[in-house]
């Protein structure tokens, strides 16, 4: 009786999950985007009607959070890069050294995973003859060596999420007449914040309510919050 090899598509699963983890973290941030520069342009709105003081502060918005979400997302994957490239060394170093006492653990992985001692052993033996690297690292770590995450990617994605999110209240107060421009930006920030909460709630597998409800509800919030707070300092004369 052959042995049942791991199944040809569960690198194409793991490839497939990363990127639909990829296109969530795009949502978010173009949530992030929506949202930041909604509510700074709304709150200048509330404070005055001047076009350069909006354009200012839309656009220092947009490039400042743009470079903010790009330099958090740089530093992050690295640090995760980082570490897949140490377990990968160590495991390298581990096989090299103790060869028996890896071909054991990966016999017993495969037993943990239902398969009987024969078939276990089988296994472990066919693909450490082919490459046992690869082997212990997709059974033990779940890390693929050809296909570690690249932070200039994330990094590039992250910042193009934020600007492309961050466009649409921007041009929304902009655009708008005078009289219209807060109900406008409001109603063009709460339907975006609808679609990308129900785009995110579709990847995740869950039902969109509960997702676009938070997102209108705490979207609608902080535009009213940071409106109040500009027509107050206008009124004022801190404007």
């Amino acid at each position: 009786m052959s042995a049942p090899m791991p199944h040809p598509g569960e690198a194409h699963d793991a490839r497939l999950s990363q990127r639909l983890n990829w296109l969530r973290a795009g949502v978010l941030g173009a949530n992030d985007g929506i949202v930041s520069v909604a509510t700074l342009v709304v709150g200048v709105a509330g404070a005055t009607a001047d076009v350069g003081a909006l354009v200012t502060a839309g656009v220092a918005g947009l490039v400042g959070g743009a470079i903010s979400m790009a330099l958090g997302e740089y530093v992050s994957v690295s640090s995760q890069r980082d570490s897949e490239r140490a377990l990968i060394a160590k495991e390298r170093r581990e096989l090299a050294t103790m060869p028996e006492e890896e071909f054991a653990e990966l016999v017993q992985l495969y037993r943990d995973r239902g398969l009987t001692d024969q078939t276990a052993h089988q296994v472990a033996t066919e693909l450490t003859a082919h490459d046992a690297l690869a082997a212990h690292l997709e059974v033990e770590l779940h890390i693929d060596q050809d296909d570690l995450v690249n932070p200039w990617h994330a990094a590039l994605s992250s910042a193009l999420a934020f600007t492309i999110g961050a466009l649409l209240p921007l041009l929304a107060i902009l655009l708008a007449p005078i009289e219209w421009r807060i109900p406008v930006t409001f109603a063009v920030v709460l339907l975006a914040l609808a679609t990308t909460g129900t785009i995110a709630a579709r990847i995740g597998g869950s039902a969109p309510g509960r997702s676009v409800l938070r997102l209108v509800f705490g979207g609608a919030l902080a535009l009213l919050a940071t409106w109040l707070i500009g027509t107050l300092l206008g009124t004022t004369g801190l404007f």
